[in-house]
């Protein structure tokens, strides 16, 4: 994979750059046909697509945050160590994607605290990041943020201030913010953009696939310029892959969700990358909990 080198003049703002790492069959848009007790028996494409994405950071010049699940970072702990080798953070995503609001405090305390001993034990470095499967720290579940910080968390990137059908926290704010008045723990919303009024999805993901990339353009730089700060972008392994396998018996909204634009993902990513200034969630954290300290003083 070689390019020519970008003629673009990149932002002097670092965007936050994130892959959220779980394959294709466990996808919140699948749950409800897909069961877990038969993903040890489907095709595994979580490593081959990881390792085109790598491939596709080093080319590019970029680093990332790979937020991983337990149970893949479980079967795959070499791509774990290529990840870590290659310069990107390893952070947390849970451990087999379950969302938080199907939890309580206790039975979410043990699903971080499994998933992060894997991560760790595979990776050989710490993990101080997490991202909650489908952004599903909101309204119904703010008591999340108490048991990432005893767990010693510095930050989370868990919300999408949005209205959605499948997630959201409308009311959040867009920048980041610390949840918490006695810890350091700091959230960074995914981003959004404004327009007549109204906020809208445009962090990455299905967003990104779906919509014309003048539309992520505009929405970064308008985070860049006008709200001058960073961006925060995501999307996941299966998402360049236009060979996976379809799900029979899922419903027509869940597929058009998923399937759309597999084919013309990774030339998206490649010129997304160029194009603005990319770094790790960890380095965003850093910069974003000094300014909020600064806020406050």
């Amino acid at each position: 994979m070689t390019h020519p080198p970008s003629k673009v003049v990149k932002s002097q703002i670092v965007n936050g750059l994130s892959v959220d790492v779980e394959d294709w069959f466990q996808v919140g848009a699948f749950e409800g046909v897909i069961d877990r007790d038969s993903w040890e028996s489907l095709s595994d494409r979580v490593e081959r697509n990881c390792d085109a994405i790598l491939l596709m950071f080093a080319d590019a010049g970029v680093k990332a945050t790979f937020f991983t699940l337990g149970w893949v970072a479980q079967r795959h702990p070499a791509l774990l160590r290529r990840i870590v080798a290659e310069g990107h953070e390893l952070a947390s995503h849970g451990w087999d994607h379950a969302r938080v609001f199907t939890m309580d405090k206790a039975s979410f305390a043990a699903d971080i605290e499994r998933a992060r001993k894997v991560l760790e034990d595979a990776s050989g470095t710490r993990v101080t990041g997490y991202r909650a499967p489908s952004f599903s720290i909101d309204a119904r579940t703010p008591w999340a943020y108490s048991v990432l910080a005893e767990q010693g968390y510095a930050y989370s990137s868990s919300v999408a201030p949005i209205t959605h059908d499948h997630y959201g926290w409308r009311d959040a704010p867009r920048f980041a913010f610390r949840p918490l008045p006695w810890a350091d723990l700091i959230e960074i919303p995914v981003t959004t953009a404004q327009f007549a009024g109204k906020r809208l999805a445009a962090g990455g993901g299905g967003f990104f696939r779906v919509l014309p990339y003048a539309f992520s353009r505009w929405a970064i730089r308008q985070v860049n310029t006008q709200d001058q700060r960073p961006a925060v972008f995501y999307f996941h392994p299966w998402e360049i892959d236009p060979a996976q396998p379809r799900v029979p018996g899922a419903p027509l909204r869940s597929k058009l969700r998923h399937y759309t634009n597999l084919d013309v993902m990774a030339e998206k990513l490649e010129q997304l990358v160029r194009e603005f200034a990319w770094g790790r969630m960890d380095v965003l954290a850093l910069r974003e909990a000094r300014l909020a300290t600064e806020l406050a003083a």
